[in-house]
């Protein structure tokens, strides 16, 4: 029986679906799959040792910068085997990853390209292969995790009530909308692929039996298909009522579909996140996000009048935030009631010029983006006022460096406004009483996203 080795780097805290959904079929497929998590567990490098073909996971940034660290070593464990990078990030940072290693580089829909290369199994190719993108609708199987660290390992709900062990699937994958700095847009280009409800069922059972009090659905936007996610979440509270989970949903659609909030509510949704970016209708518009500050006030109000807490997330840092505008950022922030919504690195975040962003089709962009730079897999830029730069440097180590034992994100965010008028000379116009500690909302105890 050939050997494949699954590894992943780093999946947001999660235990790694980008490795129970392919383990599943290549056993079908009659491979012996052995699957690591580099993130909680060290390289078993006599399992690589003794691989025929090795798959390593990339669907994010953070992913695929510790991918290629690894790679070199992979390639001096396994000089005959076939090595495949997947996922997202894969396709876009070919060139980078084969230099370091890997053979083949796949993204989109990667199950039954990984099958192929699999079934193929003609050991390192004479030559580097063009990168594949496939989406192609797939007769998906349940994930299998049997081999991964368990859920303890991973990330969990924190609440109130105490911690809350948590598992991870995806309802469907791409999205069908097409903002600028998004790195799903240059590979499914406004497309979405659905995960067929029996099987996101079934993964979501064998992850309650190993322990899962709580669900995150993956899924880049919940809403994506209201049609599929409504009859799902339905199923799910009807089979396992005690059971909660947490989505992510884009502004435009929680205006879109408020009506069926109360219903996620219903059916044991505790959070949602929202990739809210800013809170500036020019940098909103620069970014094609379909939403405006507006809309996020009303979005915040309909989320509060359904019950459901917001994880709000942010790009703070583009090469359009002004002095003025970080000010303004964290003034609303607190004028919308969302210190408690947000979680400190949000306040951080720098904009990302991936490979192949619509991003670079803005001149202004263009003329400000060095050359893409494989090493941080992103075009660099620096801001026109080198104070910006500096304050996101400050406030990404103040976030780094956060979380105290007992510090809220109130305490936080005082802090932050002391930085900020530090750097910039003046004070966010922020009433004291916008920043009293309130009742902490469920969070994620893995709080990066990117």
């Amino acid at each position: 029986m050939a050997r494949v080795v699954l590894i992943s780097t780093y999946e947001l805290g999660h235990q790694p679906f980008g490795l129970a959904s392919p383990a599943a079929w290549l056993r079908r497929a009659g491979a012996e799959v052995r699957c690591l998590d580099t993130a909680v567990q060290p390289l078993d490098r006599a399992a690589v040792a003794g691989a025929e073909m090795i798959g390593v996971y990339v669907p994010m940034h953070t992913a695929t910068r510790l991918a290629a660290e690894l790679l070199p070593e992979l390639r001096a464990l396994a000089p005959a085997a076939l090595i495949v990078c997947y996922g997202l990030y894969a396709p876009l940072n070919a060139d980078h990853l084969r230099a370091q290693g890997a053979d083949v580089c796949v993204g989109g829909e990667f199950e039954a390209e990984l099958v192929a290369l699999f079934e193929r199994r003609a050991g390192r190719p004479g030559a580097a292969r063009p990168p594949v993108v496939s989406l192609e609708r797939l007769a998906f199987v349940p994930p299998e995790r049997a081999g991964l660290p368990g859920l303890s390992a991973y990330a969990a709900l924190v609440t109130p009530e105490g911690p809350r062990a948590s598992g991870y699937t995806e309802a469907s994958r791409g999205c069908k909308h097409r903002c600028r700095h998004c790195p799903i847009v240059p590979v499914y280009g406004g497309r979405f692929r659905i995960v067929p409800r029996e099987v996101v069922l079934e993964d979501v059972r064998r992850q309650v039996a190993a322990g899962a009090r709580h669900i995150t659905f993956g899924d880049s936007d919940f809403l994506n298909g209201p049609g599929h996610a409504l009859p799902l979440v339905r199923a799910l509270h009807a089979e396992f009522p005690e059971l909660t989970y947490d989505v992510t949903i884009k502004v435009e659609h929680l205006l879109r579909h408020a009506d069926l909030l109360p219903e996620l509510r219903a059916t044991g949704c505790v959070l949602v996140t929202s990739a809210v970016e800013a809170l500036d209708d020019a940098i909103l518009a620069r970014l094609d996000k379909g939403h405006t500050r507006d809309d996020v006030a009303r979005a915040v109000a309909l989320l509060r009048e359904a019950g459901l807490p917001l994880n709000a997330t942010f790009v703070a840092f583009t090469p359009w935030t002004t002095r003025a505008g970080y000010l303004r950022f964290l003034a609303d922030i607190a004028a919308l009631g969302l210190v408690p919504s947000v979680s400190p690195v949000q306040y951080a975040i720098r904009l990302l010029i991936p490979a192949g962003s619509r991003l670079l089709e803005l001149d202004e962009v263009r003329a400000i983006a060095g050359p893409f730079d494989p090493a941080a897999l992103a075009h660099p830029w620096r801001h026109p006022d080198p104070a910006m730069d500096r304050l996101q440097r400050a406030a990404l180590r103040l976030a780094q460096g956060s979380g105290p034992r007992g510090e809220s994100r109130e305490a936080f965010f005082a802090r932050l406004l002391a930085l900020a008028e530090e750097h910039l000379g003046a004070a966010p116009p922020v009433a004291p009483e916008h920043i009293i500690p309130r009742p902490p909302i469920p969070y994620m105890s893995e709080p990066w996203y990117c």
